[in-house]
């Protein structure tokens, strides 16, 4: 990967920050060849700081680091993409992005990925998915047969507002049987890719 840090007269590169799983965009931070090179070094983005006047690896303090997956430049070389898995809120003022909270329909579903997760590690009595979890995985795994037959059927007729319901619960349903098996959605997106990519 080339480079080109003589565009600009500081020798800083604009450097901008998605997340590798839902492509969303995180921050914009600026880079020069050392932060550069601790990116790849450490694996967690490391950016220049020009108030500071020195590298700055994201999340040194707050631990809500960024860990790298691939830096790419655009047609010119100097400008970077960088795809990372934020660890935790990227913006200082706690939203997950500089531009504030940015939810679209798949940021929703890690949303609700991680209500999933929190019912798993902090059980709740009054929690219909954590009264799953108690039950085991036979019971979440007949759960979700069952959803998958439910919306076959309504997949035969012409009711939206039913097929739509089904088609939400076995969602749902399956979200929890990742969790259950110790997976995550995003696991799954990578074995879509790499099959894309065949």
């Amino acid at each position: 990967m080339k480079i080109d840090y003589s565009k600009y007269a500081d020798g800083l590169v604009p450097a901008i920050v998605q997340d590798d799983t839902t492509g969303k965009v995180l921050m914009l931070g600026f880079m020069n060849e050392a932060a550069v090179a601790k990116t790849q070094e450490l694996k967690q983005v490391t950016f220049f700081s020009r108030s500071k006047n020195r590298l700055w690896t994201k999340g040194e303090e707050s631990g809500n680091f960024l860990l790298l997956k691939n830096i790419t430049t655009d047609c010119d070389n100097d400008t970077l993409l960088i795809k990372a898995t934020p660890v935790g809120p990227v913006c200082h003022t706690g939203a997950d992005t500089c531009w504030g909270e940015t939810n679209t329909s798949n940021d929703f579903l890690f949303q609700l990925e991680k209500i999933i997760e929190d019912r798993k590690n902090n059980p709740s009595d009054a929690s219909y998915t954590t009264s799953l979890f108690n039950k085991g995985i036979n019971k979440i795994a007949q759960k979700v047969g069952e959803e998958a037959v439910e919306i076959v059927i309504e997949a035969k007729d012409d009711n939206k507002e039913l097929f739509l319901g089904e088609a939400a619960d076995l969602m749902f349903h399956y979200l929890i049987l990742l969790q259950a098996k110790g997976f995550q959605l995003k696991d799954v997106i990578d074995v879509l890719k790499s099959r894309h990519k065949k």
